[in-house]
């Protein structure tokens, strides 16, 4: 009885052994894509920082200005004036569908009739 007391133990020891192997290399497997997870939103970040400076860059006011004015011909760019926006009552807004029934059924008239026949 001993003897298979011993073998049972022995066994479970290596699967234990080898269930806390496996899980040691998922957990650094695991540890390994989180770091590159990691790594990879850094780059993205860094990127993003980098192409919102271009863009302020690109959209300086001076520089915007120099373009429309070089380009003035093909494009006719003009500053806004006060008298070029409108007010909110001035927008005509579309007037909402009129409600259309198909195949309407008088409702009432049937129920009046149907507690007369008793």
């Amino acid at each position: 009885m001993r003897t298979i007391l011993y073998i049972l133990t022995t066994l479970a020891v290596i699967g234990l052994a080898f269930w806390a192997y496996r899980e040691n290399y998922a957990t650094q497997e695991s540890l390994a894509k989180t770091d590159q997870l990691h790594r990879d939103i850094r780059i993205t970040h860094s990127r993003l920082a980098v192409l919102r400076a271009e863009w302020a860059y690109l959209n300086r006011p001076d520089r915007l200005r120099d373009l429309a004015d070089i380009n003035f011909d093909r494009l006719g760019l003009l500053p806004f004036r006060p008298d070029q926006f409108g007010r909110v009552d001035e927008v005509a807004y579309p007037a909402p569908p009129a409600l259309i029934l198909e195949n309407a059924v008088e409702v009432s008239g049937e129920l009046e009739e149907e507690e007369q026949q008793p």
